[in-house]
């Protein structure tokens, strides 16, 4: 079930959801330190973690499923986000380079469905980063946030699901560490938490990253659906398979 698009954006605004949001963020730039000249796409609610993206990519869009809702963003500027169904983006094949999925593989009932259209949409040699709830970690089991909702991961599960979908896992990454309350010591306190948790308890993360690199030797995922009729929505312009000179 997805998480209602307020419900995130009210988290996202408080103390404990605008902590969660540096320390994933923060493992995200890690993960991906240069997206110069790449075509970035975010799925899912990725608001929180796109911006740092904007100046040096080519190109950022944001596509919100449909069952979630959607938010206008940026803030100030032409918008770059629109609502599609997570199985039928309304991009091209090929069209984008990077693909960061967050609070999406876990709420979707169509996981597959999913993988394999953001599967059509990579550029050869795409990536997808994933962030996902750890089903080992605190966060996964705590209602209360939007961490606590849909279906929790493993690190196996995750790189295994990824494989049988067309996907080579590259790398494996943590963040979450501090406890999901609203303590304002806990708070204060996150990066050491971080620091600690990453290199004492790795495995008891409240979030998973797993980078995957787009896979070309299997069978192809790509063309329409037979018995389906992919619709397209707006999108920003020169958002295109072939990248401006």
């Amino acid at each position: 079930m997805w998480n209602d698009i307020i419900d995130l954006r009210d988290f996202y605004d408080t103390g404990l959801g605008q902590t969660a949001r540096r320390m994933i963020r923060r493992q995200i730039r890690n993960i991906w330190p240069d997206t110069s000249g790449c075509r970035v796409l975010g799925l899912g609610f990725c608001l929180p973690y796109l911006g740092s993206f904007q100046e040096e990519s080519e190109r950022v869009i944001a596509v919100m499923p449909a069952s979630q809702g959607v938010l206008p963003w940026p803030p100030a500027g032409p918008g770059l986000v629109c609502l599609a169904d997570e199985t039928e983006l309304p991009l091209p094949d090929r069209s984008v380079d990077r693909v960061l999925l967050v609070h999406g593989l876990e709420s979707t009932e169509q996981v597959r469905a999913t993988l394999r259209e953001i599967w059509r949409v990579l550029s050869d040699g795409g990536r997808l980063l994933v962030a996902t709830p750890n089903r080992h970690g605190l966060w996964a089991h705590v209602e209360r946030t939007p961490f606590g909702q849909g279906r929790p991961y493993t690190p196996s599960q995750l790189n295994r699901l990824l494989r049988e979908n067309m996907y080579a896992p590259l790398q494996v990454s943590q963040a979450l560490f501090i406890p999901p309350f609203r303590s304002r010591v806990l708070l204060r306190s996150a990066s050491a938490w971080e620091r600690m948790g990453a290199r004492w308890f790795p495995a008891f993360a409240g979030v998973l990253l797993v980078e995957a690199a787009k896979q070309l030797y299997a069978a192809s995922a790509g063309g329409e659906r037979k018995g389906r009729k992919r619709s397209y929505l707006p999108m920003p312009q020169g958002f295109n398979r072939q990248k401006s000179d």
